[in-house]
């Protein structure tokens, strides 16, 4: 039976209980993930053909710090990076590096701040200049499989009903829904309970209830769903090095439905942002 547990009451760590978060709480998220909004935003002047994923990383770690915050991914088991920047057949957690970009290809950017204690987790697909018709398409269709995940999010649903509306639409598009990585709750810590699958059937998994705070950030590739994860023990790839595309946001659940934290202050929803 699933437990759920007052935040202010559960301690700092993750002991797979659910965590429901209040008013005060849900502004302490606002504020994390505003801010790393904001810096996925200002990326999309940066990247372009020419520039390397270390310039994108160098970025985050300063923006970050100018606006007192710190990238939870710093130092994180090892990960000595401030964002994640996975390029075209790379699924998730790409290492940024000296190599420049180059014109057609696509990379996702992961940006997580943590201000006084908050994480506001969310990742981003960019153009690097002109993309071939069916890079712009997965990274439509990955856009839209987020946003009716989100759509499925409201007190009484279940993580499988956000699953579902996932996985229904990618396929239907030709596309798969990668399974080995999925959403998490966040929050005071990076990655908590519960975990939320991109794909399922609706009315399984965990009932969704208010003030629960949580990333759905679907993967979704051209090919198929297998990865595997490179010997850097980080860097996941398609298997048959099909694109891959991904977005993210961090949600709360309300009475009502849900808000997204992460949402482009400058209404940014997929490329070319302007």
């Amino acid at each position: 039976m699933t437990a759920y547990i007052e935040a202010s009451q559960a301690p700092l760590k993750n002991t797979g209980a659910i965590k429901l978060y209040n008013d005060a709480d849900f502004e302490g998220m606002r504020k994390a993930s505003q801010l790393t909004a904001r810096c996925l935003d200002e990326l999309s002047h940066l990247i372009k053909p020419g520039t390397t994923t270390q310039a994108i990383d160098d970025f985050v770690n300063e923006f970050g710090r100018a606006n007192n915050a710190v990238p939870a991914t710093l130092n994180y088991r090892g990960f000595t990076k401030s964002c994640c920047t996975s390029i075209n057949h790379v699924v998730c957690h790409g290492i940024p590096n000296e190599k420049p970009l180059r014109e057609g290809e696509i990379v996702n950017v992961d940006v997580t701040y943590v201000i006084d204690g908050w994480h506001g987790d969310s990742s981003r697909m960019y153009a690097v200049g002109e993309i071939k018709r069916a890079a712009e398409r997965l990274i439509e269709v990955t856009y839209k499989s987020l946003m009716l995940g989100i759509e499925a999010v409201k007190p009484g649903n279940t993580t499988g009903d956000i699953g579902e509306a996932i996985q229904t639409y990618a396929e239907a598009q030709r596309c798969s829904v990668v399974r080995e990585f999925c959403g998490h709750g966040v929050g005071q810590l990076f990655h908590d309970a519960p975990n939320i699958l991109h794909y399922g059937n609706a009315g399984e998994g965990i009932e969704l209830r208010p003030g629960m705070v949580f990333t759905i950030e679907p993967m979704i590739n051209l090919g198929r769903p297998s990865v595997k994860v490179l010997n850097d023990g980080w860097t996941a790839v398609t298997r048959d090095r099909s694109l891959t595309a991904q977005f993210e946001h961090s949600i709360g659940v309300t009475e009502s439905g849900c808000e997204i934290f992460t949402q482009s202050p400058a209404g940014y929803t997929i490329p070319p942002y302007e």
